[in-house]
Parts: structure tokens; sequence; C-alpha cells
């Protein structure tokens, strides 16, 4: 098919990639995938496809994870040009999941288009949960992300949830892949002949229309079943959502305690008549609130008597012998007299961020974490409902949590809203808005708002249909004052969460060698 497959397919991996935020530019990765669908169901051997798919899956994430090596700006022990061997070095490890995709696509499906087109879109999807399950898990990019802003089609993450929608994509890639060299060839046999504007219109037409109908009938039918929620009216409640713009540099300098708090003071604002849920960013604050009582009358000082403010910190951990062995991150939420009346701890840690995997060797060797400190972060229990006074029930999800499609709510005790406090000041201009479209997809998903803090941005309130209602501008200090959006009743993907992306899967692979059998 072509004289160099490995280049191609990570030339179309690097432009897949241009989907993702900050550029959106969704069509050319449909193409890009449609290229990686040719070269792989064209495969002379299961060796060649496999690397075809592997190559592409290098391209696809040394560009969208870029603002990995961001990060390491900020660690002193370790030279900033070992940001992007780590960006690389991730990108071909995570490789081997398309390369797992391309792999099954081309002994199941090889050799028939609808065949193919489906087999892989199911493999995708199956790739894409193990991505996010194996070895801790690593869900940042999946194809979905590139649909949020796309009517309809996006809103079919309501019943397959993320995994679903990316089948979506990777469908739509095999029509145009199989579809446009028949096309284009009925295009050169009729020019001339009073027909090629027919040809030449009629296809596209048709593909769109039909993947319009299956989407807003899949739509639809959701919302048949499952109504979206009301507007937000005055009665629900307050926000005060702040953004301090504070730098990863000057986070963690003494000399810039004071500095940081007075942002953080000025931007929450006076007390007034109306009760506000004040949500301050990821790790806001440097103190141990549950062990230095000054610092909670600190920040009780700025509160209304029914206000209740978020902040997130640290809470120590200790032995039986009382001696500190380990931190958690944490997210405390605190009343007017001062008292902590819930706390969450992240439960999913990055590895090499907050805490050293196989310390006793990295070490040795000279890396170390990229939060400062000497003591490793521990895992919380996962998702859990907290119930506020006088603003219903929270979930959380801290930093980059609320990218795993089905972990992010407490099915058992559902919450009104999540809140998702990050730090995303490590990642450049890159990072901040690839994190909020995956929140936005976690909104669609579980019908329920999502509202984000982080010190740099991009702060926002999502509603339940995954619409941003406000933001700030990344790297703007700001406040956000906004009424918190109603949750709708809860979707068939929040009810049934991913198994309803696993039938979907098996189904679209059972269609594919069904309709290949029936062709033969």
């Amino acid at each position: 098919m072509m004289k160099f497959p490995k280049l191609c397919a990570f030339a179309a991996g690097l432009i897949s990639a241009l989907g993702f935020a900050p550029l959106g530019l969704w069509p050319l990765t449909i193409i890009a995938f449609a290229v990686l669908i040719r070269l792989v169901n064209y495969a002379p051997t299961l060796r060649g496809a496999i690397a075809r798919g592997y190559w592409f899956g290098a391209g696809y994430f040394i560009i969208g994870l870029n603002w990995i090596a961001g990060a390491f700006v900020f660690q002193d022990s370790m030279p900033v040009w070992f940001g992007w061997i780590a960006v690389v070095g991730l990108s071909l490890f995570l490789a081997l999941y398309p390369a797992f995709a391309s792999a099954t696509a081309w002994l199941i499906g090889r050799g028939d288009a609808r065949r193919f087109t489906l087999v892989f879109a199911s493999s995708w999807m199956i790739s894409e949960w193990l991505r996010a399950t194996l070895l801790t898990g690593f869900a940042w990019n999946p194809v979905a992300v590139v649909l949020v802003d796309v009517p309809l089609i996006r809103d079919t993450a309501r019943i397959f949830g993320t995994y679903g929608l990316s089948a979506w994509v990777t469908i739509g890639a095999g029509l145009l892949a199989f579809a446009a060299p028949r096309w284009i060839a009925a295009v050169r046999a009729n020019t001339g002949n009073g027909t090629w504007l027919t040809y030449l219109i009629g296809p596209p037409i048709a593909v769109a229309g039909a993947a319009f109908l299956i989407a807003a009938g899949i739509n639809r039918l959701d919302l048949f079943v499952y109504p979206e929620a009301q507007p937000a009216s005055a009665r629900q409640k307050l926000l005060r959502i702040v953004q301090p713009n504070i730098g990863q540099e000057n986070k963690h300098k003494p000399a810039f305690d004071k500095i940081n708090f007075d942002k953080l003071t000025a931007l929450t604002g006076k007390p007034g008549a109306i009760p506000r849920l004040i949500m301050w960013p990821e790790a806001a604050i440097p103190d141990y609130l549950e062990d230095e009582e000054w610092a909670r009358d600190r920040i009780a000082a700025l509160m209304g008597p029914q206000d209740v403010l978020l902040t997130g910190g640290v809470a120590l951990v200790e032995d039986k012998d009382g001696k500190i062995v380990a931190a958690r991150n944490s997210l405390f939420a605190l009343t007017a007299d001062a008292q902590i009346v819930a706390r969450y701890d992240k439960s999913h840690l990055v590895p090499g961020g907050e805490y050293l995997p196989l310390r006793s060797v990295m070490s040795a060797i000279g890396l170390s974490r990229l939060v400062p400190g000497d003591l490793d972060f521990l895992p919380g229990p996962g998702a859990r409902s907290f119930a506020l006074p006088g603003f219903g029930k929270m979930g959380v999800q801290i930093c980059y949590e609320v990218i795993f499609s089905g972990h992010v709510v407490d099915a058992k005790n559902r919450p009104d809203f999540m809140f998702n406090p990050s730090n995303d000041a490590w990642f450049g201009s890159w990072g901040p808005p690839q994190h909020l479209a995956q929140a936005r997809l976690r909104a669609i998903e579980e019908a329920m708002p999502v509202i984000r803090s982080t010190p740099t941005g991009i702060s926002a309130v999502v509603n339940a249909q995954g619409k941003i209602m406000q933001r700030l501008p990344f790297q703007k200090p700001g406040f956000i004052e906004a009424r918190l959006p109603p949750a709708a009743v809860p979707t068939l993907f929040a009810v049934y969460g991913n198994l309803l992306a696993f039938v979907f899967a098996f189904a679209l692979g059972a269609v594919g060698v069904a309709l290949g059998r029936l062709r033969r």
C-alpha cells in the first residue's frame, strides 16, 4: 500500500493527536485513524500489523502527552531535558495498546472492510480500557475526547461511556478508509458524463447523514428514559471558585506562603447574606489542617456563618508509635467554626509524581518523585460521597482521578455534584485544556455537574450535559461566582457503568465477524 508503512503510521499518529485540546482539529484525527486502518488491514503479516499499530501509537502519545515534559522544569534534582525522555519512554510503552488493537483486528477482521472496521472498533475500545486499568492505569486522552465538542455524537457516552464513544471515532474512520477510495474512483470514472456531481457529494452526505441519525436516535432514546436537568435557578447553591494563579515554581517556597495565602484570601471575597460553597484548588495550602488549629482558624476567619470552604491539603499518616511515615493528598471541608466536617483522600495516585515506585532502586540512580518531600503518599479508599451542611452531597476526584471513566462516583450513594480540585500548574499549556475536556466527559457520562478549581487554570463550572457554563482563562487570577447546576436523572451509563461498553464491544466484534461470513 505504501512504501514506508511504519513511517506513514508514525506520521498518522502524530497527526491524530492534533484533534485533542488545545487544537481540537478532530477531523484530522478521523483521517489519521483511517490511514491506520488501511495500513493495518493490508499488512502482509501479523508482525507488520503490530509494527504499524505500534508506531501509530508512539506518534499519538508523543504529541498528546508532550505536556508531561513541563513537569520536570520544577524538579531541581533532575535535568529539564529528562522530561522529554520521560515523554518518549512513556509513549513507547503506551504504544503497546494500539499495537494490541491492531493485532487483534488483523487476526480476526483482515480482508473484509466491514468486518475489519467493526472488529478494529471493538479491539480499540478494549485496548483503551486495558490502558486505563493495567499497572495502576493511565487513561489520559482516550480518542473519544476529540468529540467532546461535537453535539449529539458525544452524547452517546450517556449510554456507552467514553470507550463506546471512542468506537464511533474508529467506525467513522473505517467508513472513510474503505469508502473514500471507491468514492474517488467513481468520481474519476464518471467525470464528464454529467453524473460526476452526484458521485462527488452523494457518498459524503449519505455517510454524514447516517452517522447523524444513529447518534440522534441513541441520544433521543436515552433522553426519553433519562430526561435532562432543568436550568439552574436562584434557589440553587452559590459557588465561589478560586483560581489564585500560583505558579508551581512558587508553590513550595516558604517565602511565598504569606503571598499565596493573601491571594487566596483576596479572591475568596467577603461573606454576604447568601451561604457560599468556597472552593480552593488541590494542595492550596501547605498547612496540616488536622494538627494545626491556627491554620483552621485563619481560614474560618474568611467565612460567613453558613459558608463551607473546600481546600486541598496534606494529611499526615502515623504508625502505632506516633512516627510520621507517609502522607495523603487530601481535600478538607471546613465550616465557619473551624471544624473539619469531611476529608477525602486521593485514591488514584500518580506513579513518579506522588510516590516513587521501587524507591530503593530509583533513588540509587538519582531519580526522585516530582512532588517535593521525602514522604510518599498513600492512596485513599476510592470514590466517596460527603454530605456538606447546607449544600447537599458532594463527590470528589482530586486531579487526574477524574479521567477514569466509570470510577468517579460512589454509585451506592450518588452525590449531587463532583468537585475536581486539581493542580495543573505542572503541565504547560496543553495539559490543562485536555484535563478539562476529560472532566466534561465525566459530566456527560454521569449526568452530573463537575466543578473544577485549579491554581493556574482552567477552573470551570460544567453542567450535567458537559457544557462549560463558566470558566477562568489559563494563567489568569480570578474567581467564579455561580449557582450550582442541577444534576440530571442518572444515565444508563451511570447505572450500569462500563458493562454497556463491554456489551457494545462484543456486539461490534460479533456483527463484524457475522457480516464477513455472510458475505462469503
